[in-house]
């Protein structure tokens, strides 16, 4: 007990010479690092955020043990253009995931995108080799699916999952299912090998990647320090789960796959504990954005008190749920109310891992260990955007809208909507307003739905609004815009014939090769 008193000890002097920017010779192994990325899933979803079901057992057990952050944010209010931000520790208007077709238009990678994560771009498990990680990834990639944007070609060591989402079943004529890959190879595509019953949501793809992530912890756990990341799709219109925990939500066939996500969590957990590697795991569970309110109320979750969901940059777009586990390490039952980010996780890891960031490019994720360890707060702004606007930004408890908008009139008629039931006159607009020269601001604190914003003449919103735009002024003259990936799209690059579909009869014969302008329906 005395010597693993004195290795707690000694990682703790570590972490904190690392956060300062001194190096520690002859430490002990860094800790491995386990990410649990969840698709679409709300700030509200949770038992420990107030969910009134309490179906999340696990992961409210995950908080009491640890930190929660009830004031995270993903970097996008959109599924691909957060996970690269995840893993460079950059903004999507820095590393490319963004489009400038239209002004202010989320961008994502379908599978007719052309573009993906750039060469130039240093991912986080290429990063953690230089510690000797080895990195493997489970679940949904979605930072390009064309071979040169391959996980294995971007740092990690073993994929077992898929490059987009489980979007389907589509005719194979028009456009082919999704492809399961095995490091560098298919196994299948989803609705052909991998079943996903679109009636009754049954499919056992939670089971599977649940059961790589405890047989790569089992092989990892005497060996290198690892790094998991585990992007589980479950939760993701259309949402799914396996026959045991089908109809045994009271919150429908969306609360089904929540529960088989926190049974999941709750057995890597055992597994760590079993293994006697707990003390020596950083676990942090979160979501790549919003609950997705345009497929409510069967099939997406709860964003709680605030304002709207996916594809929006309102609070419900871009909030989420963020849990900190490190037994030893992080105190039980901490909330923090540092201002945190998806991006903060690439900074955090490294970190962890005795690495520093990359001094070439900027990277805007901070190292959260004073918080978590120390629990200081560190004032930083987040910066909310859609495609290449700035829409909002945040600054302590006031967040300032530059642009506000949902998504089109044309596309409300169709019955599109992000904010069912949220109507905020001059706030959830359906044409995209200019609020750059008198900027509607809100306080967070006593107003999470952003409902009411401060008078313009107020001594608050004119002591806010400077000390916004001094930020954004800086943060915008030093910008320097990554070229843009996601604005070119050809039917001929979906996923017709990826690599392994020879040996299982597979392969698909792709259209004549049309590369055109993407255009985005929201």
């Amino acid at each position: 007990m005395a010597a693993v008193v004195a290795a707690t000890r000694w990682w703790r002097l570590l972490l904190v010479l690392s956060a300062a920017g001194m190096g520690v010779s002859g430490a002990p192994q860094p800790p491995n690092i386990l990410l649990l990325l969840m698709d679409d899933m709300g700030w509200g979803d949770l038992g420990v955020y107030g969910e009134p079901s309490r179906e999340t057992p696990n992961l409210d057990r995950m908080a009491a043990e640890g930190m929660l952050f009830p004031n995270f944010y993903s970097a996008n209010p959109l599924c691909s253009p957060s996970r690269a931000a995840l893993l460079t520790g950059r903004l999507p208007i820095r590393n490319g995931f963004y489009t400038t077709n239209a002004h202010a238009r989320n961008a994502y990678t379908p599978q007719e995108i052309v573009g993906g994560i750039p060469d130039s771009e240093q991912l986080l498990p290429e990063l953690l080799k230089k510690a000797g990680y080895v990195s493997k990834i489970i679940g949904k990639w979605h930072l390009g699916h064309r071979p040169q944007f391959h996980p294995l070609k971007h740092g990690f060591d073993e994929w077992f999952g898929s490059p987009n989402c489980h979007f389907g079943p589509y005719d194979n004529k028009a456009r082919p299912n999704i492809p399961v890959y095995r490091d560098w190879e298919m196994v299948g595509r989803y609705y052909e090998e991998f079943p996903i019953n679109l009636k009754t949501g049954e499919a056992n793809l939670t089971q599977i990647y649940l059961q790589e992530a405890l047989d790569f912890i089992k092989r990892q756990a005497r060996r290198h320090p690892f790094f998991l990341y585990w992007a589980v799709d479950a939760t993701h219109a259309p949402v799914y789960a396996s026959k045991p925990f089908l109809g045994t939500s009271q919150r429908g066939r969306y609360g089904d796959a929540v529960r088989e996500i926190d049974d999941s969590v709750g057995k890597m957990l055992e597994l760590l504990h079993d293994l006697h590697i707990a003390d020596n795991t950083f676990v942090f569970f979160t979501s790549d954005n919003g609950a997705a309110l345009i497929s409510a109320p069967e099939q997406a979750g709860s964003n709680g008190p605030f304002l709207c969901g996916k594809q929006t940059t309102f609070e419900g777009g871009m909030r989420e749920p963020a849990l900190a586990w490190w037994p030893g390490h992080i105190a039980a039952g901490q909330v923090s109310h540092q201002l945190g980010s998806i991006m903060d996780l690439f900074t955090t890891s490294l970190a962890l891992a005795g690495l520093t960031p990359p001094r070439d490019r900027a990277i805007d994720g901070l190292n959260l260990l004073p918080a978590l360890l120390q629990g200081r707060l560190m004032d930083r702004p987040v910066f909310y955007y859609r495609g290449d606007t700035l829409m909002a930004t945040i600054l302590g408890q006031h967040k300032a809208h530059f642009w506000t908008w949902t998504n089109s009139w044309e596309n409300f008629r169709q019955g599109i909507d992000f904010c069912p039931g949220q109507n905020v006159s001059g706030v959830t607009t359906h044409s995209l307003e200019d609020h750059t020269k008198l900027p509607l601001i809100f306080h967070l604190g006593r107003d999470p739905g952003e409902r009411f914003p401060l008078s313009f003449a107020s001594a608050e919103y004119q002591e806010a609004l400077s000390r916004i735009t001094s930020v954004v002024q800086q943060h915008q003259e030093a910008l320097v815009p990554g070229q843009p990936q996601l604005n070119v799209c050809n039917w001929a690059v979906m996923n017709w014939a990826p690599p392994g579909c020879e040996k299982l009869g597979k392969c698909l014969t792709p259209p004549e090769s049309i590369p055109e302008k993407c255009l985005w329906s929201h």
